[in-house]
């Protein structure tokens, strides 16, 4: 029963991060977490830094 939990849990929490990502993208973010942008400015370029 515990694993079904667990299970329950992990699932739960795949299904928020993708939701947030989701909407990030239908906002029109270039970086979904990337520290240096915020309010749709974007300082990397939208390329990940190396």
């Amino acid at each position: 029963m515990i694993d079904f939990i667990i299970l329950g849990v992990i699932l739960v929490l795949v299904a928020l991060a993708g939701g947030y990502v989701y909407r990030a993208k239908k906002n029109g973010k270039k970086c979904i977490g990337c520290p240096g942008c915020s309010g749709g400015s974007c300082s990397c370029g939208g390329k990940k830094p190396e």
